[in-house]
């Protein structure tokens, strides 16, 4: 990790795959931005990368927004009670009190970023 000032560059390899509570089945994700790896006070952006039928469960956030960006990939993502096929370029907003879960329902990986503000739930 460089730091230049109060920011911070870090490189995607310096920071290791992890599977998340409630995800399961190879949903593996980096926590590139977050308070342990950059100090962040209102930002988590991580990258994904589910293997064919990982997936998260499904959930929702009582005041967190999330952004969720498709790099590669298809799968399904479960939004209230409809269900989506996402693939690469598709950009998912979830506002606070959205259910939803995502898994990968294609034949290879299914990589995205996810972007949630702010950190905590509460």
């Amino acid at each position: 990790m460089t730091t230049k000032g109060e920011g911070v560059i870090r490189n995607i390899a310096e920071e290791p795959w992890q599977q998340f509570p409630g995800h399961f089945g190879s949903a593996l994700s980096k926590a590139l931005v977050h308070p342990d790896t950059t100090g962040s006070k209102q930002l988590d952006y991580r990258i994904s990368t589910y293997q064919p039928m990982a997936y998260v469960e499904r959930h929702v956030h009582k005041r967190q927004e999330q952004v969720y960006h498709v790099l590669d990939g298809e799968g399904l993502m479960e939004i209230g009670d409809e269900r989506h096929v996402v693939r690469k370029h598709d950009v998912i907003f979830l506002p606070p009190g959205t259910w939803h879960s995502i898994q990968n329902s294609g034949l290879g990986d299914l990589t995205f970023i996810v972007v949630t503000t702010p950190l905590t739930d509460e």
